[in-house]
């Protein structure tokens, strides 16, 4: 990360932005997009100025939390994708709005200044952000840093967070490592720090903007923004990627793909035949797309694979096998009325099963869920009302 050491004692993040010289029209409009994006979830009540205008308001005041992330079982892809964030002036800042004290892959100490900077960085109250799952099988000896588990490593660092949120899909459940038959013992954050709220920011990896946009309402708010039964903030998994498809409309009329190079295919019809599961995973991808909003991987022309739904390399595959047990209308636009009334019965039942296995798969979600927003602090009452539900 460059110029880091701009930052003052007591400084602001406003304070920083002047000294940058990045202008109030550059700082609104991130603070636009960000409210637009979080606003996706009913965060915001209001117009969307209003929303820039507080979220600008808070973070202009916004002092540089301590931030430890580590990157344990895992490719480094979800760190990957933060770094690949739409490169705006103001969006160059958003992890310089946080005092990075660990991280083994942007960070230039290694070996035992390292371990120093990470004992240091662990003893006083920081952010903890994590990639990747956690071995615990033979002892976790599938993944060691500095001669100590992924588990010890990770318990540590979280004796003192005020926050733990869980970035990627092996942070979240175990990802691929987790895949049957879990050789590992893989397992999520939140399957080992129980004493605290885990915020799950899903995805194979997560699109940049979401990372970023949960970063930045932490910043702005000090809470997390309301969540799923998952742990995983709302306004990037409160919806199907199915609803808001650009190919939907073909889904409705019956008009499918069935090879990749055929002529429904060459004309942007529906994937759901080639395996496309989109019916039954919550992400953002239609909405706020990858690589700046330039396109997602449906709208390229390939299936969606479930990245954003728990053990999706088990429950998902094959990937290009359509998901079993939902039928899909049949009718083109062109049927006739007699051909419509004969399937109108059939036709509103299949509406439903899409529907009904979506929320089948919802329901078997893990851990309860978390309907408001949750404080980011140390919260010793979670432990203890863990304990009450097990007895």
């Amino acid at each position: 990360m460059k110029d880091l050491q701009q930052w003052a004692e007591g400084d602001t993040f406003g304070d920083l932005l002047k000294r940058r010289g990045v202008t109030r029209r550059e700082f609104l409009s991130f603070c636009g997009k960000m409210a637009a994006l979080i606003g996706t979830g009913g965060v915001f009540a209001g117009s969307r100025t209003a929303w820039a205008q507080e979220l600008a308001g808070r973070l202009e005041g916004a002092r540089r939390p301590s931030v430890v992330y580590l990157q344990l079982q895992e490719c480094t892809g979800c760190l990957e994708s933060l770094l690949r964030s739409a490169s705006t002036p103001v969006e160059e800042l958003v992890l310089e709005q946080i005092s990075l004290d660990y991280n083994e892959l942007l960070m230039a100490p290694s070996g035992e200044a390292a371990e120093q900077a990470l004992a240091a960085a662990q003893g006083k109250p920081h952010l903890l952000l994590v990639n990747g799952s956690v071995p615990l099988k033979n002892g976790g000896v599938y993944c060691t840093i500095g001669g100590r588990s992924a588990r010890d490593v990770l318990e540590r660092a979280a004796a003192n967070a005020t926050a733990v949120v869980a970035i990627g899909a092996c942070a979240e459940y175990g990802c691929v490592q987790a895949a049957a038959p879990n050789p590992t013992g893989a397992v999520g954050v939140a399957d080992v720090i129980r004493d605290r709220p885990v915020v799950n920011v899903s995805g194979c990896p997560p699109i940049a903007e979401t990372i970023s946009a949960t970063l930045t309402y932490y910043l702005a708010y000090g809470r997390t923004p309301p969540l799923d039964g998952l742990g995983r903030p709302l306004f990037a998994y409160g919806q199907r990627i199915h609803d808001k498809c650009p190919r939907r409309a073909s889904f409705d009329a019956g008009q499918f793909a069935e090879r990749f190079d055929d002529q429904n295919a060459r004309l942007g019809h529906c994937l759901y035949r080639l395996g496309c599961k989109g019916p039954a995973t919550f992400a953002p991808c239609a909405t706020i797309e990858w690589n700046d909003g330039l396109s997602f991987p449906i709208k390229a022309g390939h299936p969606c694979l479930g990245c954003t739904e728990r053990h999706f390399y088990d429950r998902m595959t094959p990937f290009y096998r359509r998901l079993p047990g939902i039928v899909v209308p049949g009718l083109g636009v062109e049927a006739t009325a007699n051909t419509i009334g004969v399937a109108a019965v059939a036709a509103s039942v299949a509406a439903v099963a899409v529907h009904s296995a979506a929320t089948v798969i919802a329901k078997h979600r893990a851990r309860r869920a978390e309907p408001e927003s949750l404080p980011l602090a140390v919260l010793g009452d979670r432990k203890e009302a863990d304990e009450k539900e097990k007895d």
